[in-house]
């Protein structure tokens, strides 16, 4: 079983923490955290989390973790904004994109939007992701998202010890 997966995530509110720490403590993973220069915190920091989704803008993130291309596949947990990837994610994999190997997305959303977020880190990686997933912030405020995890985790640690090209795939909720 392959066990040489790192998880990366950006989390504004806590939420997508909480989902990395339960995906790792399920599979045994690394998780790595990805934070910004410049707080959100108050109306002024919500605006600009629409206002870098919307126009697409990547803010200056800090990244403080192993590099992603000692992994043999990348784990990427965000928040979506607007129906769009957040700002810090892209400017992430914008400014990392040689080094990842396999790369899969896990969003956490409040509806939809899920699907924008997994074509843009395809687009801004070159490839497309080999799973990408999303759950709701209802379920991971009453825990519902545990199966789900487990199921993306079994999923990704099946891409990895096939050895073969694994096809892109799309595990998702009710809406993305």
């Amino acid at each position: 079983m392959s066990n040489n997966i790192l998880v990366i995530v950006y989390s504004n509110t806590g939420t997508s923490r909480r989902v990395a720490e339960l995906l790792c403590s399920q599979q045994n993973w690394r998780m790595a955290e990805i934070t910004e220069t410049r707080s959100r915190l108050g109306a002024l920091g919500t605006l600009r989390c629409l206002l870098d989704s919307l126009l697409h803008r990547k803010p200056a993130v800090r990244y403080d973790g192993p590099p992603p291309s000692d992994f043999d596949a990348v784990v990427l947990i965000s928040p979506i904004w607007a129906l769009k990837l957040c700002g810090p994610m892209r400017a992430f994999v914008a400014s990392r994109r040689d080094l990842f190997h396999d790369v899969a997305v896990l969003s956490v959303m409040g509806g939809s939007g899920a699907h924008h977020a997994a074509a843009e880190i395809g687009d801004l990686l070159g490839r497309t992701p080999i799973l990408s997933s999303a759950v709701t912030m209802r379920e991971v405020d009453d825990g519902s998202c545990a199966a789900r995890l487990q199921a993306f985790g079994a999923a990704i640690r099946s891409a990895e010890d096939s050895n073969a090209v694994a096809r892109p795939a799309t595990l998702s909720p009710q809406a993305s």
